[in-house]
């Protein structure tokens, strides 16, 4: 089969199984160039100039449903990073009200399947970073009123009660208010995301969680030696928790030549007093000066597809799924470069002989379980136990 034959069958599937994706930072990147203007930067047309995702590029991509980041920074704290998350939360909510004919918010699994039915895309909400609910259980269930279906508990910061992978180690993983924020999580029927903690974090999580757990942008660590990545040992604990673990596209966290490249590269924004993290035109340009300067390696659709064939062997095809990590990242392994590329790495697995059953599990169908299940879980907890008002200073003290 020619590798045109194979992208055209990679299309077709995806139209009867399209993606569900873990983590995109759209939201973020509105706020961060236009203010969320969404007049300023429309897109119903071609944003490809200013961000990774616009509806048309969906569409192409053969996305189906969207987790959409309402990250805030971890340096933003207290009341600052609640009403940022708030300000998130509205940004999609205001999407999807302005594109009904494209998108449509879901809640639940039976909505994830309706817009499925009505070829829309459905658009749930996850909170990346525990710091959003400012070490408060009752700001933890508001923001699941309002749509948030999964919490990454850390985010490149540790918080009061968690460890972050890319922090110093400060609690050795949950600490018991921790944990309560896991349990309640379970009886809300919040989503526990594992990506960006430490992996003693991870443990302690599902030593913790009734519920399947996610990993909504994270790849495996055996492929390429990054603490954002999931060791093996939490990989084949998945299957007995039920959760899935979403392959990330990001170059630094899955190719093992891009890490030590991205370090001196954020060093060189850094040292020109920009964040790390800064995908603003002039961050950019920077960026690109280094790069004339000191060829970056290029990570591919295959880079991707290795870290889900071992993910396959390590956790199994029913725990596996994708989370790109759209407009929260400079770069871009080459063939995805956009929300409109997942059909090529549908066709480099096809390619390396994954099934149609396989690849629809990937795409669809472990996705929404997992979040079927969480609703169960959440049902019966719900039914038996009252809401936790517990404190972090009655848990861990002052």
């Amino acid at each position: 089969m020619s590798a045109a034959e194979r992208l055209a069958e990679a299309r077709a599937l995806l139209a009867e199984a399209p993606v569900v994706d873990g983590h995109n930072d759209l939201p973020w990147a509105l706020r961060h160039r236009c203010g969320y203007d969404l007049d300023a930067l429309d897109i119903s047309g071609d944003c490809s100039a200013a961000l990774h995702t616009d509806l048309a590029r969906l569409r192409a991509g053969g996305v189906g449903a969207q987790f959409w980041s309402v990250y805030v920074p971890g340096t933003l704290a207290g009341d600052h990073a609640v009403s940022a998350t708030l300000e998130q939360i509205d940004a999609v909510d205001r999407l999807v009200e302005r594109y009904p004919a494209d998108l449509v918010a879901a809640r639940t699994a039976d909505d994830m399947e309706k817009a499925r039915a009505e070829g829309r895309i459905a658009s749930l909400k996850g909170a990346e970073g525990g710091h959003s609910i400012d070490n408060s259980l009752a700001t933890l269930r508001a923001l699941h009123a309002l749509g948030v279906r999964y919490m990454t508990l850390t985010h490149n910061q540790n918080n009061d009660w968690a460890d972050s992978a890319t922090d110093e180690p400060r609690h050795g993983g949950l600490t018991a208010f921790g944990r309560a924020v896991v349990r309640e999580m379970n009886r809300a029927g919040m989503l526990v995301d594992l990506s960006h903690v430490a992996a003693t974090t991870m443990r302690d999580a599902l030593d913790t969680t009734a519920a399947p757990v996610v990993f909504s942008h994270s790849s495996a660590r055996a492929v390429c030696d990054h603490p954002r990545n999931v060791p093996d040992d939490v990989l084949e604990r998945l299957p007995a928790n039920g959760g899935v673990a979403m392959a990330t596209f990001v170059p630094k966290f899955i190719l093992p030549a891009a890490v030590e490249w991205t370090a001196r590269a954020d060093d060189n924004l850094r040292a020109h007093g920009f964040h790390h993290l800064d995908t603003g035109d002039a961050a950019m340009a920077l960026h690109r000066a280094f790069e004339a300067d000191h060829p970056r390696p290029v990570a591919t659709a295959a880079t991707v597809a290795d870290h889900l064939d071992h993910m396959r062997e390590a956790a199994g095809v029913d725990h596996i799924g994708i989370g790109g990590d759209y407009d929260g990242t400079a770069f871009t392994p080459a063939g995805l470069d956009d929300v409109s590329g997942y059909p090529n790495l549908i066709a480099e697995l096809l390619d390396r002989g994954w099934s149609r059953a396989d690849l629809t599990k990937l795409t669809w169908s472990n996705a929404v379980r997992v979040l079927r299940d969480a609703e169960a879980v959440a049902r019966d907890l719900t039914a038996r136990t009252p809401a936790s008002h517990a404190t972090i200073a009655q848990l861990d003290g002052a």
